[in-house]
């Protein structure tokens, strides 16, 4: 899981804007984000984790730590402001703490046991600075130095302030203010000469000088390929250069060091890609020999310095024994090796002071390069493999592993010329070799017991001090001490603002004070006074015995001043553009800002609906409150407005309220909807009983049946709802009652039964009560109100079959009993079975649809027969 760490230039000369209009810093945040979305496009980026730090001192300049989450991170990336020093010697000291604050705890250093590559938690610090000189509170700095003291435990047990998996790379921004007319230089992008470069080339990072945006762009995008797992390695020739190869072409021999003598590079970790953590077997050995009877460690270099031999050797490997194998970064020297095509043949690596009586050492591994001649590999043996090897195939092809008492000397000798901290790995490798009883349980590690406790104290502290850094991570400095402004509560206004103070004010200076009437004390409520001389403390007597003696003469003319030199300092309410300035990661905020507004006045009509607001995110409004269409509420149903007392309210609640569907085929205001022939009033579903097969009121519609007016009925619902005037008329009844009496006459090619004739009188006006008794309805009156029901009762038929068709199964009665229900005239019942058809399509019930289909032609034929019976 590699750590991404921004290292950010918060220096004020970060300000300087570009020719593009933007500031460095503003360049700086946008490289972030740009990186951050190059990184994403690769699967292996879920497990990164980011950290953000700045120039400003410890805690303040960690912005985002081991425990912030990405959204902390994105916040403090934005709000990174430049306004302080270019401290970045001890900002770079933060960021290495940072990163190594919980290494002693997980023990991935494992400080004299050998330094194990599979143990690793790469890091990459990306600095974006400016390239300008290097200011502190001291002064001006020609060089990069970074604080030798630190808060960090068990830093004294590494040189240096990195480890060997952390890298620093440096973005110098050289943007110039003006448009550069000559053309930018094709190929790479140089390393820059700034301070900061020498410390990049020492970690196995680099820096980038950027003139341009393409080649910032450029830089992003090469750093995204620097991510790797790895470690940085010192590599170094010993002895003589080997001696050119036979089939070779002859080579001129440059005279000095070649280039490839001295590498400072990277190997290769690559994880396993079943468990995705890098697995090994063998370390690289210490540059010492640890001594039982040492105090302390010695301090380690953060890099191991191998020294390869050029003497051609045969590699070894033996079944059964377990080896590393680490690919090397392209160098000069893998250039070199690659060039010698000889994969046949290896370097040994050594380890100067690793051996006991030996200041080369004894060889640990080899470099070879790959079969294909493709790539050089580091493999990583046991210590001093050239004799353990022998023994071990000796073990299991002669002896079958019955080792014999020549053969246990033999290796008793090998273990007094290994370090002692090999003993757990050649355990382990013994144990699947088959073989676990060769070394005894109680050998020592080489592990004084000071240094072990040592070790676990430093452990304990680092765990401290890694609790208390996460805690003090996000906190706020407390405010520096001023005059608090404090407001008259009360009612009381200023003493400024009094007019016989003003006048008084004016008749000693002879102007009046320039201070603004209409100012609101209540905004300035919390604010401080900041004070330019840290060593004045603020003074508020209210006595004048408690001004010292000595005092006395500057508290009267601190007095005198402040009475008489009013205007000099005029004080402002607030700057009109101040006021609509906002920053940008607040500009979204408007919750806020409607709690701090004033509670506007109630509406005058409380029966309209309340219109919210479209401002921010819109899936946070509430959609109850909200207007909707007249078509909309044909899927959502009548929200109870014709609610007459005594009506049943079983259909409504036999089933949680349905919610707004979006569904474009229930949207029936996409569609032409034609006339609907008004019914008689239904009686609701709910209180038919279904148990006891009672057969259905006639007035239930059925596809043999038209639905005709009927006096029973009508006194029926007369007596049992009384009803007045049109007081409830639904939202969704866009349609004039005469128009309906128009469109049901041209279908049906005459005047139905008690209906009133277009032409005649009182056929479209509405009757009032007081000329006529409320049970009396107008023709138009009881239309409408039919027409009103039966759009209603097939509103809920629709909601019911819809839950239906939703459920599992097929049992489909329960739709088929529901359609025989639909009100209204033919052409409704058609249309209102297609959108059942189209429903039941959504959710691929293709068994309902061919039963749908079979019904809908079923109705067609009836209906066709009836029309030829009525024309007979």
């Amino acid at each position: 899981m590699p750590v991404l760490l921004f290292l950010i230039d918060t220096s004020a000369s970060m300000n300087q804007r570009t020719h593009l209009g933007t500031t460095y810093l503003d360049i700086a945040k946008g490289a972030v984000e740009t990186f951050m979305k190059l990184r994403g496009r690769d699967p292996a980026s879920r497990g990164d984790r980011y950290m953000l730090v700045n120039f400003e001192d410890v805690p303040l300049g960690i912005k985002a730590g081991w425990k912030e989450s990405h959204a902390t991170f994105m916040t403090e990336l934005r709000n990174l402001q430049a306004t302080g020093l270019t401290s970045i010697g001890q900002s770079l000291r933060t960021a290495f703490d940072l990163l190594n604050l919980n290494r002693l705890v997980t023990g991935i250093d494992n400080y004299g046991q050998g330094r194990n590559p599979f143990f690793l938690e790469p890091a990459i610090i990306i600095a974006i600075t400016d390239g300008s000189k290097l200011t502190s509170n001291s002064g001006v700095q020609d060089e990069l130095h970074l604080p030798l003291t630190t808060p960090l435990p068990g830093s004294e047990l590494t040189k240096e302030p990195f480890r060997w998996d952390q890298r620093l790379f440096s973005l110098v921004l050289r943007i110039p203010g003006h448009a550069s007319v000559e053309p930018e230089p094709l190929g790479g992008v140089p390393p820059d000469d700034s301070a900061i470069t020498p410390m990049c080339e020492v970690t196995g990072g680099r820096s980038y000088s950027v003139f341009s945006q393409r080649m910032l762009n450029q830089c992003l995008e090469s750093l995204v390929q620097k991510i790797q797992s790895g470690v940085v390695i010192n590599f170094e020739k010993t002895g003589p250069d080997p001696p050119p190869l036979e089939d070779s072409p002859t080579e001129v021999v440059k005279s000095g060091p070649q280039p490839w003598y001295c590498c400072h590079k990277l190997i290769y970790v690559r994880p396993n890609p079943k468990t995705g953590v890098p697995i090994g077997h063998w370390p690289i050995p210490e540059a010492f020999w640890p001594d039982q009877n040492s105090p302390t460690l010695p301090p380690r270099s953060a890099h191991p310095h191998i020294r390869f031999s050029c003497l051609d050797a045969e590699p070894m490997v033996i079944d059964k024994v377990p080896f590393d194998k680490y690919e090397l970064e392209p160098s000069p020297l893998t250039q070199y090796i690659l060039e010698r095509k000889s994969p046949h043949t290896c370097w040994q690596v050594f380890v100067c002071n690793s051996a006991k009586y030996s200041d080369l050492g004894q060889p640990f591994g080899y470099l070879k390069a790959s079969t294909a001649l493709n790539c050089v590999n580091l493999f990583v043996m046991p210590y001093n493999y050239p004799v353990l090897l022998p023994l071990l195939d000796d073990l299991i092809k002669v002896h079958k592993f019955k080792p014999t008492i020549k053969w246990r000397q033999s290796f008793e000798n090998y273990l007094k010329t290994m370090p002692p901290y090999y003993i757990g790995s050649l355990r382990k490798a013994l144990r699947i070799m088959g073989a676990p009883n060769l070394l005894a349980d109680n050998m020592e590690y080489g592990l004084s017991y000071s240094v072990v406790s040592y070790l676990k104290k430093l452990s304990q502290q680092s765990k401290i001090e890694y609790d208390r850094l996460i805690t003090s991570i996000g906190k706020k400095l407390p405010p520096e001490a001023g005059i608090k402004v404090r407001w008259r509560g009360g009612g009381g206004i200023s003493l400024a603002q009094r007019r016989d103070f003003t006048q008084l004010l004016q008749s000693i200076t002879g102007e009046a004070p320039a201070l603004p009437m209409e100012l609101n004390t209540k905004e300035f409520q919390g604010f401080h006074l900041a004070l330019l001389n840290k060593s004045l403390k603020p003074q508020s007597f209210r006595n004048p015995y408690d001004i010292p003696r000595s005092h006395l003469l500057d508290q009267l003319s601190r007095m005198r001043r402040n009475l008489l030199n009013t205007t000099a300092c005029s004080l402002r309410g607030q700057d009109p553009d101040q006021l609509h300035s906002v920053p940008i990661a607040q500009m979204g905020n408007y919750q806020d800002f409607l709690k701090a507004a004033p509670q506007p006045l109630r509406d005058a009509d409380p029966e309209q609906p309340k219109r919210l607001h479209t401002f921010g995110n819109p899936f946070k409004l509430d959609k109850k409150g909200m207007m909707i269409d007249e078509a909309d509420e044909f899927v959502t149903g009548p929200q109870n407005k014709n609610k007459r007392p005594g009506e049943s309210n079983n259909m409504q609640g036999g089933g949680p309220k349905r919610r707004r569907c979006m569904s474009p085929l229930l949207r029936l205001g996409r569609a032409y909807t034609p006339p609907v022939t008004p019914p008689a009033s239904p009686q609701p579903t709910g209180e038919i009983d279904m148990e006891n097969n009672e057969e259905e009121p006639d007035l239930i519609i059925n596809h043999l049946t038209q639905n005709h007016y009927s006096p029973e009925m009508a006194s029926d619902s007369e007596a049992g709802h009384p009803s007045g005037p049109l007081d409830h008329q639904e939202n969704h009844t866009a349609m004039d009652p005469q128009d309906h009496r128009h469109r049901d006459d041209e279908e049906n090619g005459q005047p139905r039964d008690n209906e009133v004739q277009p032409g005649s009188e009182g056929g479209v006006e509405s009757v009032s009560p007081e000329d006529q008794p409320s049970r009396y309805l107008s023709p138009a009156t009881l239309k409408e109100q039919m027409y009103c029901e039966s759009l209603e009762v097939n509103n809920q038929l629709r909601a019911l079959i819809t839950k239906e068709i939703r459920k599992p199964g097929r049992h489909y009665e329960k739709i088929f009993h529901f359609l025989k229900q639909i009100q209204g005239s033919l052409d409704t019942r058609l249309i209102f079975l297609q959108n059942i058809i189209k429903e039941a399509a959504r959710f691929k019930k293709r068994v309902l649809i061919e039963q749908l289909e079979n019904f809908l032609e079923e109705i067609h034929n009836r209906s066709n027969n009836m029309n030829h019976l009525d024309t007979l």
